[in-house]
């Protein structure tokens, strides 16, 4: 499967919504809940909730939000957002931590701010609220009472703010692997060769739900592109078709070739296919594991601007048991630090009941390390550029993945809850205006049905 969103022992389709269910467990119901009426619970179970109300929407990123932290009774002029830029730009700026007592009575868009807060306390809470959106009400039926009461503490759920009647962030924006879940990549058949019809397109990307759309390139008019799954053997016809006004050239990264001239890098194994053109690549799937294809001609710039996506492929027999499956390829030029093609809070989170296993394939298709360290939990590392590490396997919480590679990891959830998972170059994730970039979560919930019930509440 492509995606967390399908369990791997899934069974049959939803046909509203397109998501899949096991046997034996049906997908849950959410109840409906007016604004009023959740407000009305969380204030009696609560006890103390907050009462500062969300603040000013943030402008817009380069590599993360350049800014000052500075006391809301003296604010520091010029101290907003980098606006975004397509060549990647600088590095953000971080400044020394804020006072936390600003003098007089500041106060946010709509309402006062806490004693000891600052504007980065109501942006940064902000970002988690836009993050949870309308999930927040269905929380209650996941975690109990007492859990929900916490987080309805701090999320200063008494307020009534406007992002618990939206939709999450990751679920206003188009999503990989939503749509692979939905409508995934399908070949044709001829003669016993699986046939993918791509092409290459300029789009318009919304690295958030807020942010106005860069100018992108994707497969399939997506960033990343579609994943292409086969099975170890398969011979395998890629059709591309170039729609862009440049050249470009496709080269499928880890593929082991018996033919050179299918490796896809112009003037050396190829010319470049130009536009309007079609290019076509034939080869056998030989080695399974995790695969990328992407752009290999001015790749710096094509590959940075959104041309790249999966390919996996599976073995004949798969020699790991996992029940859902996770995608992650990571990237830090156009948009800032992206995790498929999004920044935080749009990044779309990993869900698992408590006893499930996920399977996380980590790419990294930008041009910087990132070490990514999962709170609460502990990773298996069981493949690295689609080789199995067998007795060389090994646990950690934190895991360096370098430009170029992949490495395959499970999870097995154990702890009910809401865990950061993000990348640990600080200035990757978090600023002056709270968490952004390469943030992402692992939501590990007690029961099945209730990942389907989020689910469902997202693709509905």
């Amino acid at each position: 499967m492509d995606t967390l969103l399908v369990p791997a022992d899934s069974g049959t389709t939803d046909p509203e919504t397109g998501s899949r269910e096991s046997p034996g467990h049906p997908q849950l119901q959410i109840p409906s809940l007016t604004r009023r009426g959740f407000i009305r619970g969380v204030a009696l179970a609560g006890g103390g909730l907050l009462a500062a109300a969300c603040g000013p929407v943030a402008a817009g990123w380069t590599f993360g939000p350049v800014a000052s932290a500075a006391p809301l009774a003296a604010p520091t002029p010029g101290a907003s957002n980098a606006s975004a830029s397509p060549a990647g730009g600088a590095s953000p700026s971080v400044g020394a931590a804020a006072s936390a007592a600003p003098s007089g009575s500041p106060t946010a868009s709509s309402g006062p701010i806490p004693a000891g807060w600052t504007q980065h306390d109501i942006d940064a809470r902000r970002a988690v609220r836009r993050y949870l959106g309308n999930l927040v009400p269905a929380l209650k039926g996941v975690y109990g009472d007492v859990a929900f009461a916490k987080l309805a503490d701090i999320l200063g759920a008494a307020d009534d703010y406007p992002e618990l009647s939206a939709k999450p962030a990751f679920a206003q924006v188009p999503q990989l692997f939503l749509n692979d879940a939905l409508q995934p990549l399908k070949p044709t058949l001829d003669n016993g060769v699986k046939v993918f019809n791509l092409t290459i397109d300029e789009i318009n990307q919304h690295i958030d739900e807020l942010m106005p759309p860069v100018a992108a390139l994707g497969y399939n008019a997506q960033w990343p592109g579609p994943t292409i799954r086969v099975t170890e053997g398969d011979r395998v016809r890629a059709i591309f078709t170039n729609n862009l006004k440049e050249t470009t050239g496709v080269h499928f990264h880890g593929v082991q070739f018996t033919d050179f001239f299918q490796d896809g890098v112009p003037f050396v194994t190829q010319k470049p296919i130009t536009p309007g053109a079609s290019y076509t690549y034939e080869f056998t799937a030989n080695t399974s594991g995790s695969m990328m294809y992407h752009s290999h001609h001015n790749a710096t710039d094509q590959v940075g601007r959104g041309l790249l996506a999966a390919m996996v492929v599976e073995p004949k027999v798969e020699p790991f048991k996992f029940d859902r499956e996770y995608i992650w390829i990571s990237n830090d030029s156009l948009g800032g630090f992206t995790i498929n093609g999004h920044g935080f809070p749009a990044t779309v989170p990993v869900l698992a009941a408590v006893g499930e296993t996920v399977r996380i394939r980590f790419m990294n298709e930008g041009i910087m390390m990132h070490p990514w360290h999962v709170h609460g939990n502990v990773m298996r590392v069981i493949a690295r550029d689609a080789h199995p590490l067998g007795s060389a396997e090994f646990e950690c919480d934190t895991l360096g993945v370098n430009p170029g590679e992949r490495w395959d990891v499970l999870i097995t959830a154990r702890t009910p809850g809401v865990w950061a998972f993000h990348c640990h170059i600080l200035p990757h994730v978090e600023g002056t205006n709270g968490m952004f970039g390469m943030v992402n979560t692992l939501v590990v919930v007690p029961e099945k049905a209730h990942v389907d019930a989020i689910v469902k509440l997202i693709v509905s």
